[in-house]
């Protein structure tokens, strides 16, 4: 019941959909004044929610540091979260923009940061199918010449909470020890990190970039699309990471 509420919510939070109900809200009005008032706050939220500097100023206190040590100590594991694979029409998987996850997790092993790397997620959509991301993975893992042996794949969960819950038999199984290094994009992190340690994981945070936060430019003031889309992104990791907190909550 929880996985099907958060999809409904998470429709609920574009911004661009608060905007077209100000502006039809506008339309229908009847009183003048009315309308100027909803087609101002419409216009108003618009800008705000597609600003780059505001999104940017929001980017440098809402992103988790990275806490991997820069030394030669080799790390158990390399847990990478799903989220970076999608499906086109006839159902095959394909590297999306959080991809640099599953490379962030390579690069770990093949420097030998980490021994081993995990890959945890299943399918996410509301209505699945037998696609599955970490069974895909692993088929790109073999491609690469990975062996069996340096990989762990939880392929059965829908979401963050699933990825901690269901990857801790298996890490546990494998006889790894923490601390593990978790890897997501920086606009997850602060959530992921939440949850896992929730569950008892000793963690290791190693977000990656998402290009959100590449510096200042005079430029910033001028909206755009990307920074609406991108906006939307960072409302539905606030608005879980609450709900999280206080689900997670004693």
């Amino acid at each position: 019941m929880y996985f099907i509420f958060s999809k409904i919510l998470l429709f609920l939070l574009y911004p661009f959909l608060w905007v077209c109900a100000l502006l039809l809200i506008s339309f229908f009005a009847k009183d003048a004044k009315k309308k100027r008032r909803l087609m101002i706050a419409a216009l108003v939220m618009l800008y705000l929610f597609s600003c780059p500097l505001l999104l940017k100023l929001f980017v440098n206190a809402w992103n988790v540091k990275n806490e991997l040590p820069d030394n030669n100590k080799t790390y158990s594991c390399a847990i990478v979260l799903g989220g970076f694979t999608s499906i086109d029409a006839k159902g095959n998987g394909y590297f999306n923009e959080a991809a640099s996850r599953f490379i962030e997790g390579i690069k770990l092993v093949s420097t030998g940061k980490a021994s081993h790397i995990m890959i945890t997620g299943g399918n996410g959509n509301l209505m699945p199918d037998l696609f599955s991301e970490g069974n895909w993975a692993k088929t790109r893992l073999k491609e690469l010449k990975y062996p069996d042996s340096c990989m762990l794949i939880e392929s059965n969960s829908r979401n963050t909470i699933e990825n901690a819950v269901f990857s801790k038999p298996i890490l546990e199984k494998s006889g790894l020890k923490p601390p593990y290094i978790l890897i997501t994009s920086d606009f997850h992190m602060r959530r992921a990190a939440m949850i896992f340690r929730h569950e008892g994981y000793d963690i290791i945070a190693d977000p990656v970039s998402s290009g959100e936060n590449d510096g200042f430019s005079f430029g910033d003031i001028i909206p755009d699309a990307e920074t609406l889309s991108a906006c939307t992104i960072y409302l539905k990791e606030g608005v879980g990471y609450v709900v999280n907190y206080y689900k997670t909550k004693p």
